[in-house]
Protein backbone atom coordinates (compact mmCIF):
# COMPACT_ATOMS: atom_id res chain seq x y z
CA UNK A 1 0.00 0.00 0.00
CA UNK A 2 1.48 3.65 -0.78
CA UNK A 3 1.40 6.34 1.23
CA UNK A 4 1.10 9.40 0.27
CA UNK A 5 2.94 12.63 2.11
CA UNK A 6 0.47 14.15 4.68
CA UNK A 7 -0.83 17.63 2.83
CA UNK A 8 -0.63 21.00 4.32
CA UNK A 9 -3.98 22.56 5.59
CA UNK A 10 -5.85 24.93 3.33
CA UNK A 11 -4.12 28.42 3.62
CA UNK A 12 -0.61 27.26 4.46
CA UNK A 13 2.42 28.73 2.99
CA UNK A 14 3.82 26.49 0.42
CA UNK A 15 6.93 25.12 1.16
CA UNK A 16 6.56 25.67 5.17
CA UNK A 17 5.64 23.18 6.92
CA UNK A 18 2.98 22.95 10.02
CA UNK A 19 3.52 19.73 11.83
CA UNK A 20 0.37 18.13 13.21
CA UNK A 21 -0.34 15.84 15.86
CA UNK A 22 2.57 16.21 18.10
CA UNK A 23 2.28 19.93 17.16
CA UNK A 24 2.10 22.71 15.46
CA UNK A 25 5.43 25.09 15.48
CA UNK A 26 4.32 28.13 14.49
CA UNK A 27 1.52 27.68 16.83
CA UNK A 28 3.96 26.99 19.54
CA UNK A 29 5.82 30.31 19.16
CA UNK A 30 3.53 32.16 19.25
CA UNK A 31 1.55 30.73 22.04
CA UNK A 32 5.31 31.08 24.13
CA UNK A 33 5.36 34.94 22.50
CA UNK A 34 2.60 35.55 24.56
CA UNK A 35 2.80 33.87 27.76
CA UNK A 36 6.32 35.56 27.94
CA UNK A 37 3.89 38.84 27.33
CA UNK A 38 1.49 38.11 29.94
CA UNK A 39 4.07 37.33 32.46
CA UNK A 40 6.08 40.43 31.31
CA UNK A 41 3.00 42.70 31.84
CA UNK A 42 2.61 42.10 35.75
CA UNK A 43 -0.73 40.93 35.33
CA UNK A 44 -0.33 37.32 36.71
CA UNK A 45 -1.37 38.21 40.47
CA UNK A 46 -4.37 40.12 39.25
CA UNK A 47 -5.51 36.78 37.38
CA UNK A 48 -4.62 34.60 40.43
CA UNK A 49 -6.62 36.45 42.43
CA UNK A 50 -9.35 36.04 39.85
CA UNK A 51 -9.14 33.07 39.37
CA UNK A 52 -9.09 31.65 43.06
CA UNK A 53 -12.54 30.11 44.21
CA UNK A 54 -14.94 32.26 45.35
CA UNK A 55 -16.24 30.79 48.74
CA UNK A 56 -15.96 26.91 50.12
CA UNK A 57 -18.36 25.21 47.45
CA UNK A 58 -16.51 26.52 44.72
CA UNK A 59 -12.95 25.46 46.00
CA UNK A 60 -14.37 22.21 46.72
CA UNK A 61 -15.78 21.40 43.00
CA UNK A 62 -12.26 22.85 41.74
CA UNK A 63 -10.57 20.28 43.89
CA UNK A 64 -13.41 17.24 42.84
CA UNK A 65 -12.30 18.55 39.14
CA UNK A 66 -8.20 18.26 39.80
CA UNK A 67 -9.25 15.33 41.53
CA UNK A 68 -10.75 13.88 38.32
CA UNK A 69 -8.45 15.48 35.83
CA UNK A 70 -5.31 13.57 38.43
CA UNK A 71 -6.95 10.49 37.73
CA UNK A 72 -6.24 10.01 34.30
CA UNK A 73 -2.73 11.01 34.65
CA UNK A 74 0.20 9.15 34.12
CA UNK A 75 1.98 10.99 36.94
CA UNK A 76 4.65 13.50 37.10
CA UNK A 77 7.63 13.24 33.89
CA UNK A 78 10.69 11.96 36.35
CA UNK A 79 12.99 13.92 34.31
CA UNK A 80 11.30 16.68 35.78
CA UNK A 81 12.20 16.16 38.99
CA UNK A 82 15.94 15.12 38.17
CA UNK A 83 16.05 18.38 36.85
CA UNK A 84 16.73 17.08 33.02
CA UNK A 85 15.05 17.54 30.04
CA UNK A 86 14.01 20.46 28.35
CA UNK A 87 13.26 24.21 29.82
CA UNK A 88 10.08 25.47 30.23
Amino acid sequence: MKHDKAQNPPGATPGHPRVQGEGDYEAARHYRKDVEQFVESGKVDEAMRKAAPRNDDEARQMEKAEKAGKARSKGEDPALRKGTGTKH
